[in-house]
């Protein structure tokens, strides 16, 4: 194994300790570190609807901007310096989320074949976000603002696309007009358009984009910075003279920290540092790693253009086009570059159902290499081996908690690529054939490896998303589980109480089950 592969499969192991861990207090559906995307998306909201307000506001002008915001903070403190304060937390959340969510997607090996595209297009963001961030810390014009611009133009003046230095704007005090706050709003303004339409691009290839977390993440973030623009709220130094070097300043490590490290080093090794580390990411996806799985293929003669695939595909990898033979009629299309090959759009066609009566199950999409057919086989086969007096079958997601070490004579377990792969009916299926109840796991909430398996699961066996398990099929002879690898422990205790219910026979089986209906509301 390479060391690159040892070091991603350390960090991973690490963040998923950290993410079950959390999941105990705030639930998958919570779980900041499982919606970081999402969680990003809302930082940068409340970013720019605090600037909008500041930019409206403060008078124009180098010597009039300092005066308008040292007003804003500390006269009209509780609502323009609390509004300035969140302004300027939010903006290192987002940097952190965004570094965050960059280490997370790269150690689960979220950077190759179906969301290279995305990957791709999130690494110039980086770029775009620390210059708008640093820009933002100079409208200010405070020393740290005089510092900040001072030592930028000096790095890029190490590069060569400056005729004259561009650090030389800085050694007079009347080198500095207006002019210059015209441009620091364009830079500061233009840079989060452009880093808006960048986000925009890289994530319009996902389906069913979550752009804002829960609402209780929501309220606790808003809650926590709140909290802090009170306690600790963002002030301005001294006003900038180019007359005098600035003395000791409160830094910014969230964004300003290629200052120190200029000062440490030099111009020449943090450009080398920089382009290097965005070299080696965009670089990352040529790395060796597993080979692609075959994606879905559509049968043009079972394919009804009912369009749920297209519903259910979490990576908008599937289109409508017309049916070659049927005028009037859509054909399913698949995009082979952005299928995930997970199964989802299988488990939502309404040919998948294994009581036709077919030798082969054919259906209008499906996964060569774990076709609906080999699962009904599989489901049957299983079903004429199991005895005892209650015979469960469990399907069980293959990258959520390990249940091959349930298999008894009593009970079947069938992995599936993932828990959506499942339609429905097959749940009817195995109860009509023997089976005294059926157990399907899937991911934790918020933690599918293709985002929303166990979220169309749930939809589905609830009633709520087609194709649904029918109404008539009884509660109390089904289960749906979420667990995460490798909580096999959890699982396992899951079986036993589905067990042990099921020998009850509860006299409230029609009535739907708590964990059911908590699923239901984060679905």
């Amino acid at each position: 194994m390479s060391f690159h592969a040892t070091l991603r499969q350390g960090v991973s192991s690490v963040l998923r300790r950290i993410e079950e861990a959390l999941d105990a207090p705030f639930g998958g559906e919570d779980n900041p570190l499982r919606h970081l995307g999402a969680v990003g998306l809302y930082l940068l909201w409340i970013v720019v609807g605090t600037g909008l307000y500041l930019y409206t506001v403060l008078d124009t002008g180098i010597d009039a901007v300092y005066r308008s915001i040292g007003y804003l903070s500390l006269e009209q403190w509780y609502l323009g310096g609390v509004l300035r304060s969140l302004h300027r937390y939010a903006s290192d959340g987002f940097m952190l989320i965004m570094l965050l969510h960059l280490l997370r997607e790269w150690s689960y090996g979220r950077y190759h074949g179906f969301r290279l595209y995305s990957w791709m297009t999130g690494v110039p963001l980086i770029w775009l976000a620390y210059a708008a961030g640093i820009g933002g810390y100079w409208i200010v014009w405070d020393q740290l603002a005089q510092l900040s611009a001072t030592a930028t133009t000096e790095l890029l003046d190490w590069l060569p696309i400056f005729s004259e230095p561009a650090a030389r704007n800085f050694l007079a005090p009347d080198s500095i007009t207006d002019r210059f706050f015209t441009m620091l709003i364009f830079i500061h303004i233009g840079l989060p358009l452009l880093l808006i339409l960048g986000l925009w691009a890289h994530v319009h290839r996902i389906a069913h984009v979550d752009y804002l977390p829960s609402r209780r993440v929501m309220l606790g973030t808003l809650a926590a910075l709140l909290v802090l623009a009170l306690l600790r709220p963002a002030l301005s130094h001294p006003p900038a003279n180019l007359a005098t070097v600035p003395g000791a300043l409160a830094f910014d490590w969230f964004i300003l920290f290629i200052h120190p490290l200029t000062d440490l080093t030099s111009p020449a090794i943090v450009w080398a540092l920089l382009f290097s580390v965005t070299a080696l990411l965009f670089a990352l996806p040529l790395l060796p790693h597993p080979a692609p799985a075959p994606v879905a293929v559509v049968d043009a003669a079972h394919c009804t253009g009912c369009d749920r695939c297209l519903a259910d595909c979490p990576y908008a990898a599937i289109g409508m086009a017309p049916h070659p033979t049927r005028p009037g009629v859509k054909l399913a299309v698949v995009d082979a570059d952005l299928c995930a090959a997970c199964g989802i759009c299988a488990g939502s066609c309404p040919s998948s159902t294994p009581f036709r009566r077919r030798e082969t199950l054919v259906t209008g999409i499906d996964l060569p290499q774990r076709p609906v057919d080999a699962l009904r086989k599989q489901l049957e086969k299983a079903l004429a081996e199991l005895t005892g007096r209650c015979r469960i079958v469990v399907f069980a997601c293959a990258r959520g908690a390990p249940a091959k070490a349930l298999a008894a004579d009593d009970t079947a377990v069938i992995d599936l690529l993932c828990s959506a792969q499942l339609p429905p009916a097959f749940v009817e299926y195995a109860l009509r054939s023997g089976a005294d109840g059926v157990l399907v796991a899937a991911c934790r909430v918020g933690g599918c490896e293709f985002r929303l398996g166990e979220r169309w699961t749930a939809k589905r066996l609830l009633g709520e998303r087609e194709p649904h398990l029918r109404r008539t099929v009884p509660l109390a002879r089904r289960q749906l589980v979420f667990a995460a690898a490798p909580d096999t422990a959890a699982l396992a205790a899951a079986l036993a109480e589905f067990r042990s219910r099921l020998e009850r026979q509860p006299a409230d089986s029609d009535r739907l089950p708590t964990y059911l209906r908590r699923t239901s509301d984060h679905a």
